[in-house]
């Protein structure tokens, strides 16, 4: 295949493994790295390079893939003398974990100085979306580098150019904003239904193609009637993207007042019913609490 890469992904967990699956049946070479090697292993039956230090799993690759928990553990990573000796001129970072803007810049301005591209590249759909390549990718940084990345990203979803270093976070917050502030609608709406006697699956099919229809709706609506809150989007994460909202419309100078109310929310989930690793759909299972009703 012409545009063949090789790439390295570094964190191989719930979206990075199907992510990296899905640019291996591209044709792409794959090397991964993760903190815990098990969670590597499938990839590497199906024919990934294990790596057994960032380092070496960067050194002679073309593009860079970080799925990692936060910006934080992005910049530690970058900041790790031994990387940097790994890295080359002409190379591409993509940082698809989800970050605050300001992240983002400064990873972008010290890669530079290597003469390393960068792109925020974070994504939206979930295990779901990882898994069928159909994610939602949000992409910040220079238009030139943007169309390098393009056959990378064509292999795991649906990218689209949203304006400068930082861009890319700053949309996936926006994302999590309306995903966070629709699943605390789509709780209330289920659990009115079901306490009113109506068939909450019928329901949902009544809705479907209606104003009031969303992915949220069909998926999230499901698992909160069934009570499937395995994790494919974790509560903790959820409630890190919602604090760097706030700490983002802090800085802009504006009020963001339903975010607030769901964070708070999934900040109870969290602490107070143990719900950090359960999906976020379980904001379900908080509402039911706050109604007095057995979880």
């Amino acid at each position: 295949m012409a545009d063949a890469r090789k790439i390295t992904l570094i964190g191989t967990g719930l979206m990075g493994v199907p992510m990296a699956r899905n640019l291996m049946a591209a044709g792409h070479q794959m090397t991964v790295w993760n903190r815990t090697r098990a969670r590597a292993d499938g990839l590497v039956a199906d024919g990934a390079i294990w790596a057994t230090t960032p380092a070496d799993a960067i050194a002679g690759t073309e593009v860079i893939i970080t799925m990692l928990s936060d910006g934080f553990a992005t910049a530690e990573l970058i900041a790790d003398p031994s990387v940097r000796d790994a890295l080359q001129a002409g190379m591409i970072w993509l940082d698809m974990s989800s970050a605050k803007p300001e992240h983002a810049r400064a990873q972008c301005a010290d890669l530079a100085t290597l003469g390393v591209a960068h792109l925020d590249a974070p994504v939206s759909g979930g295990t779901k979306g990882a898994e069928g390549a159909s994610l939602a990718i949000m992409a910040g940084g220079s238009a030139g580098t943007f169309e390098l990345a393009k056959p990378v990203f064509e292999a795991m979803g649906r990218a689209v150019h949203v304006g400068p270093s930082g861009a890319g976070q700053l949309s996936k917050l926006a994302n999590q904003t309306i995903v966070a502030v629709t699943i605390g609608a789509v709780a209330e709406a289920m659990l009115l239904v079901e306490q009113g006697g109506a068939d909450p699956t019928a329901v949902r099919a009544a809705l479907k193609g209606g104003f009031a229809d969303s992915v949220i709706l069909q998926q999230h609506g499901e698992r909160m009637t069934t009570g499937n809150f395995d994790p494919g989007g974790l509560s903790k994460f959820q409630l890190k993207d919602l604090d760097n909202t706030l700490a983002e419309a802090t800085a802009l100078g504006l009020s963001l007042p339903s975010t607030q109310a769901v964070r708070d929310r999934f900040e109870h989930f969290i602490e107070e019913m143990d719900g950090a690793d359960r999906d976020h759909s379980g904001l379900y299972l908080e509402l039911k609490k706050r109604n007095g009703m057995t979880t």
